[in-house]
């Protein structure tokens, strides 16, 4: 193995693959170290309960990976190394105790055609919804997919729209004003808010109001998109892609210090002692919460230290994975039931304002449970044996208990998945125990454990409030990935645009490392394009 390197990557999430990728495709050499024995971070698929049942261990859809320059413009070129996306039809169920439900198909008529049976008016707005947003969507792209301190701000772009004057006051309102403003029907308003809040923000919170538009246009455009063969097989294809290109990737290989040399990041040390230096930059994906400790608190100054204090973790998951003999079948309205990638349990609009305030609380709200619901092998049977199924049940809870702390988790945790299964084999009859073959149940505290990123059970990096977001993310005065340690740039869900599977974070910090490299992004990138057209 080489020790001399280029560029050392700390953390073999999928953003810092593909900053990585990126740097890999401009000739860089390029090492990246993973923690565990399995690159991905929250982009994993692991047999989690079975042999041969592959389920996907935090995320499933890559929806907005979709809408990226990533894959929109194939930069990368990651179908060569096997990316293949699957898109469901129907997109999402929503069941409801009364026997309604609600589905969203890939047919835009379809799905007006579906919440015409609520509400004429209400699909009418939702026709509406759509179609304004696809005037802005370009605008609010640009500002997730550019390095902060780059370009325009978010609202001197809208000012070029004819009607940015209201997208401005749009995206600093609450997703639940918006819907509740459009949409009268409370299924069809619980419907839309249980979308906006698939990004696990809280939709009463302001500056949310963009949610309410873009997670039902991206759903409507790209499906649950499903990644073929599980959420596992994008950092793969990055893998691939590296090592195609001269890099290295060391798994069981966990960060524990940075190396400094007259005051500059020279490499990382891993707790085994083992030194990997770097010729030109660090690049971290390491949660900043404990980034932080691994240098001298006066090589990031006061201010920095000061703001990583007051990081916030937001809202955070818990997830139960099971082998099933049969997949859930749900009602479609004609009398069938038929299965679906993809299903959400939200009860009412109201329902899902309690369990709110329920997590600022640190309380369990499972009276009535909020669920997103994730049968991928429906679609994909690559992820079970023949005519088995994988079925994931993601709620939300807190990480802090208001009683016995997280903790406490770990007594619990059984009871509380057995309580949301429960609740929705009330409205799935097929859902019994005597399909279940096997279980596994991770809690926030468990994801904590599985993976140090997901800090204090969050797998988004961090609450992406206005506080903790754009200039602000991670700290004020240090959003553009450069970290005020020279030599060291920071990319993953900590960093601008967040959390979720977008590529966003990976590919800005890409842009900033090889600009300070001399190198630009968009010259790389078309000289890719020459060669794949050649």
């Amino acid at each position: 193995m080489s020790d001399s390197f280029d560029v050392v990557v700390a953390g073999a999430g999928h953003n810092s693959l593909i900053t990585a990728a990126y740097l890999a495709k401009a000739g860089l050499r390029v090492l990246v170290l993973e923690g565990r024995e399995l690159v991905g971070g929250n982009t994993v698929t692991e047999e989690l309960t079975l042999p041969g049942f592959k389920h996907d261990s935090c995320s499933s859809a890559h929806a907005l990976f979709q809408s990226s320059p990533t894959m929109r413009n194939d930069e990368l070129g990651l179908a060569d190394y096997g990316l293949r996306y699957l898109y469901p039809d129907p997109v999402v169920t929503m069941p409801f105790e009364d026997g309604s439900n609600l589905t969203m198909w890939r047919d835009i008529e379809r799905t007006v055609d579906e919440l015409a049976r609520f509400s004429k008016s209400d699909a009418a707005a939702y026709r509406r919804l759509i179609e304004e947003y696809e005037t802005v969507k370009g605008i609010f792209g640009a500002d997730r997919y550019t390095p902060v301190g780059i370009g325009p701000s978010l609202d001197d772009a809208l000012g070029s729209h004819p009607h940015g004057h209201l997208w401005k006051r749009r995206y600093r309102r609450s997703a639940l004003e918006i819907v509740q403003e459009h949409f009268q029907d409370d299924r069809v308003r619980a419907f839309m808010l249980w979308l906006a809040f698939m990004t696990v923000q809280p939709v009463d919170r302001p500056f949310t109001g963009r949610l309410a538009y873009a997670i039902a246009y991206g759903r409507q455009q790209h499906s649950w998109t499903t990644p073929l063969g599980g959420s596992g097989a994008l950092p793969a294809a990055l893998v691939a892609l590296i090592e195609d290109h001269g890099g290295l990737i060391l798994t069981g290989k966990p960060v524990c210090e940075l190396i400094l040399e007259g005051g500059r990041c020279v490499g990382v040390m891993t707790v085994e002692g083992e030194a990997f230096r770097a010729e030109k930059a660090v690049i971290s994906t390491i949660h900043i919460k404990h980034l932080v400790d691994m240098a001298p608190a006066q090589a990031w100054g006061d201010d920095f230290v000061e703001g990583v204090k007051d990081w916030q973790p937001g809202f955070t998951l818990f997830a139960a994975h099971y082998a099933l003999r049969e997949p859930p079948l749900y009602p479609i309205g004609d009398g069938r039931r038929i299965p679906a990638v993809a299903a959400g349990l939200a009860g009412s609009s109201d329902n899902l304002l309690a369990l709110m305030g329920a997590l600022r609380r640190g309380r369990i709200h499972q009276d009535t449970p909020v669920l997103l619901v994730v049968c991928s092998s429906a679609l994909d049977p690559s992820r079970a044996p023949a005519g088995r199924h994988t079925l994931k049940i993601l709620s939300f809870f807190p990480y802090e208990l208001a009683e016995g702390g997280p903790e406490r988790w770990d007594e619990i945790k059984l009871q509380v998945a057995a309580k949301n299964l429960e609740y929705l084999g009330r409205l799935v009859p097929n859902l019994t125990p005597d399909i279940i073959l096997g279980s596994h149940v991770e809690s926030p505290l468990d994801m904590e454990r599985r993976n140090p990123h997901n800090w204090r059970g969050t797998c988004h990096g961090g609450e992406l409030s206005p506080a903790q977001s754009g200039a602000f993310r991670p700290v004020p005065g240090w959003a553009s990935h450069r970290m005020p340690i020279p030599g060291l740039y920071q990319t993953g869900a900590t960093t601008h645009p967040g959390g979720s599977v977008s590529g966003g974070p990976g590919r800005n910090a890409a842009w900033v490392v090889l600009s300070d490299l001399g190198i630009s992004l968009e010259s790389l990138i078309s000289k890719e394009r020459a060669k794949s057209h050649a």
